[in-house]
């Protein structure tokens, strides 16, 4: 096995990436540094929901306030409530939760050990922990949701106050607190949104150290071109261009923000395309128009904007614009939508699309290539893989699980010679489990050439002919021989010592590794040492 290649460059980068959306911070002038809480989003969208599973986007970071290094960066299974330095030790207490949507507030007491990185979760059971405070050396005071909502309608605005006391914290091992040290009655709880404090505190730190903080969340797509220039689709920004000296070039924002990006036929100019959710306003949800266009590389003019008139994905490969559609609502069965010179054109039918059966975005397409059932009634079942050919009709490939006791969710996929190379995750009543994700090489009769398991699901898949990279939500990366699917290398991303997760990741013409990250950051690797 190889050595894996290190960050060349980093595009995008700025203070305080690593946490995304801030939701509360808090200065420690003894130590000097600040603690984060921070959400970076899910990782799906609605064209692509696979990549989601085992995914949290929560996270506390320990920054330095001289140079505002990140110190320590810590996964939450759930949002970050409250946070306390202890008053002498090297400890953070962290509360988090969340309501389940039906019924329990869950959540965990975090011990973050600042010196070593050990994390324990305190609690003997999963409890919303809604504020953490330091009364004393030994002396914790802890707010507590309720454990649910079943009978009681003021659970929401009510918590439980306790002090828990311990002669050494720095010692308090896993599930150490005793749940009767946790009894108490109910009372009125307010709980304060920090998240505009939080901003300002961020803001006041990168100012001291003279630079600049912004968010900056999921790069969900990334190109490369011939000239050098870095291409990238993000939250808030429908498509951005990187020069070769580092510098952004220009930047087409969007209320939403970019999802694809898929070279248009001219070669000069990229597709991209916009995620519309639904949003309330006032008492009625409304969901936005949705917003296809053709960009100018050179200048970042939108040169031409399409009007499906339904929420679509962009289907790469041929000359011709193919959008599929997402509108599962529809009685009628899906067609898809083809855009020429001539305009608008009916496609074949491809059925309705589901956000974990059907995402099948291929890089490298010579032609379009989507999932189809073979069930007009439940299209997720008996999926193909199927290829459109230039008079508008499908060619049925082979079916898209090659085991036929497992049902295979969509993923990414690339195109490599007479093949191609698809990820997924195998249906399982009980989620995702261990070794039910794959990255699989198959002929186009259908043949298995070698397969790949893991533990997590890809986000993004390319090669350059001889190596595949896949990316995976844990943060790792891995490099597959494309002849046999051996392991060439592997390596957790991190930028500067913290880890980070790749989102979507594209070969350049240079032959340079670009990965687009949850946080906001475009990192170029070197292929080769």
């Amino acid at each position: 096995m190889t050595l894996a290649p290190t960050v060349r460059r980093v595009l995008g980068g700025g203070p305080f990436a690593e946490i995304g959306e801030p939701a509360l911070a808090v200065v420690d002038e003894r130590s000097r540094t600040v603690a984060v809480g921070g959400d970076l989003g899910h990782v799906q969208w609605m064209g692509s929901g696979t990549a989601d599973s085992r995914w949290t986007g929560h996270r506390i970071g320990v920054y330095e306030q001289d140079g505002l290094r990140c110190r320590r960066l810590v996964r939450s299974w759930y949002p970050v409530r409250s946070l306390a330095f202890h008053p002498t030790l090297p400890l953070l207490a962290v509360g988090t939760g969340r309501y389940d949507g039906g019924y329990s507030f869950e959540g965990e007491l975090l011990l973050i050990h600042l010196d070593t990185g050990d994390v324990v979760s305190a609690l003997p059971y999963r409890r919303e922990v809604l504020g953490v405070e330091w009364r004393s050396e030994t002396a914790l005071r802890l707010v507590m949701a309720p454990f649910d909502d079943w009978e009681n309608p003021q659970a929401h605005e009510q918590g439980h106050a306790v002090v828990v006391v311990r002669s050494d914290w720095g010692a308090v091992g896993r599930g150490a607190i005793r749940a009767e040290e946790l009894a108490a009655p109910a009372e009125p709880v307010v709980q304060p949104d920090h998240s505009a404090e939080a901003r300002r505190i961020l803001t006041d730190l990168a100012a001291s150290a003279d630079r600049q903080w912004s968010v900056r969340r999921r790069v969900w797509a990334v190109e490369g071109t011939e000239d050098g220039r870095v291409l990238a689709a993000l939250d808030g920004v429908l498509a951005e261009s990187w020069l070769p000296s580092g510098d952004l070039q220009w930047a087409v924002e969007d209320e939403e923000g970019g999802r694809q990006l898929v070279p248009a036929s001219d070669g000069s100019s990229i597709w991209a395309n916009a995620e519309r959710r639904n949003r309330r306003k006032g008492r009625r949800w409304e969901t936005g128009a949705p917003r296809v266009a053709r960009i100018a590389v050179d200048t970042g003019q939108v040169l031409e904007t399409l009007s499906p008139g339904v929420l679509t994905v962009l289907v790469a490969g041929g000359r011709r614009t193919i959008l599929r559609p997402l509108d599962g609502r529809r009685k009628h069965p899906e067609r898809l939508m083809m855009f020429d010179l001539d305009g608008p054109v009916s496609g074949p039918e491809v059925g309705h699309f589901d956000l974990f059966n059907h995402p099948f975005a291929v890089r490298r397409a010579s032609r379009p290539y989507v999932l189809v059932g073979t069930d007009p009634d439940a299209p997720h079942r008996g999926k193909w893989v199927t290829a459109l050919g230039a008079d508008g009709t499908l060619r049925w490939l082979f079916p898209h699980s090659w085991v036929p006791e497992e049902h295979h969710f969509g993923g990414p996929a690339v195109e490599i010679g007479q093949s191609l190379v698809c990820a997924g995750a195998v249906h399982h009543g009980q989620g995702l489990q261990p070794g039910g994700a794959y990255v699989v090489r198959r002929s186009l009769d259908g043949s298995v050439q070698w397969q790949h398991r893991t533990d997590h699901p890809a986000t993004a898949l390319d090669t350059d002919g001889d190596t595949v990279y896949a990316a995976y939500n844990s943060g790792a990366l891995t490099a597959l021989d494309a002849e046999d699917g051996s392991v060439r290398w592997h390596t957790e991303l991190e930028v500067e010592g913290a880890p980070t997760t790749a989102l979507s990741l594209a070969v350049t013409p240079q032959g340079h590794l670009l990965i687009g990250t949850v946080d906001g950051r475009i990192l170029e690797f070197p292929t080769r040492q």
